[in-house]
């Protein structure tokens, strides 16, 4: 008896592709192969995309170890990132808000991973890619008022004290350890973002992929 590679219930004959045998479920009715001659076609391998990814390999290393292309390794992490939900923030809660420094193309097009997270859980609850200006800071820290926080510590940009309500927001660099901790860690497993100098971490010229693997990271990886 064949199974269902989806939801594991009986599956009958669905006649044939080539000389490979087909299967149609009539549970979920989906249909699949006995076998596919192309690897990105199996089974769970869009979860070993976001695992090889969280351990740092690059697109090109996904390629080789998979045995599928490049254009279908990044394909898949744009289908995977663009179902993402995003978390639900909590009422009540400390969170801590950073920014991230890089480029595009050249060092004079500067973008910012602008990103806060949950102190207790460490938990990611928003992030927004671009430049440092007031409007895209406002994106992640409007998100956070919307929960009532307790306090959202930062660093000592003064964009934050203009938009952030004095009595619950704190800020000195030792005060956002956990955030940073995270920064290390995205740049460790995610090879766009690994640095290229003390200071700066280097991006393709493909802005989006970076961008979808920040928001693998970002869910996924803990």
């Amino acid at each position: 008896m064949v199974k269902c590679k989806t939801c594991n219930q009986k599956a009958i004959g669905w006649g044939k592709v080539k000389t490979i045998k087909r299967f149609y479920c009539k549970c979920c009715k989906t249909t699949f192969l006995e076998h596919y001659e192309y690897k990105a076609y199996e089974m769970g391998i869009n979860k070993m995309i976001v695992n090889l990814t969280k351990e740092g390999c690059g697109i090109r290393s996904i390629s080789r170890l998979l045995n599928i292309s490049t254009q279908t390794v990044i394909s898949r992490i744009k289908t995977i990132a663009n179902g993402l939900k995003a978390p639900i923030i909590s009422l009540y809660k400390t969170y801590e808000v950073d920014e991230l420094k890089t480029f595009v193309g050249s060092k004079t097009n500067e973008q910012w991973l602008i990103y806060s997270l949950e102190r207790e859980s460490r938990r990611v609850v928003n992030f927004k890619i671009g430049k440092r200006t007031k409007k895209n800071i406002q994106v992640v820290t409007d998100s956070l008022l919307l929960a009532k926080p307790l306090k959202i510590y930062t660093d000592g940009l003064g964009i934050y004290k203009s938009i952030l309500p004095q009595e619950i927001h704190r800020h000195a660099f030792h005060q956002i350890n956990y955030i940073e901790r995270k920064n290390l860690s995205l740049r460790t497993h995610l090879k766009r973002l690994s640095r290229k100098s003390i200071s700066l971490f280097h991006w393709s010229n493909k802005a989006k992929i970076p961008t979808k693997n920040s928001s693998l990271q970002m869910m996924f990886f803990k």
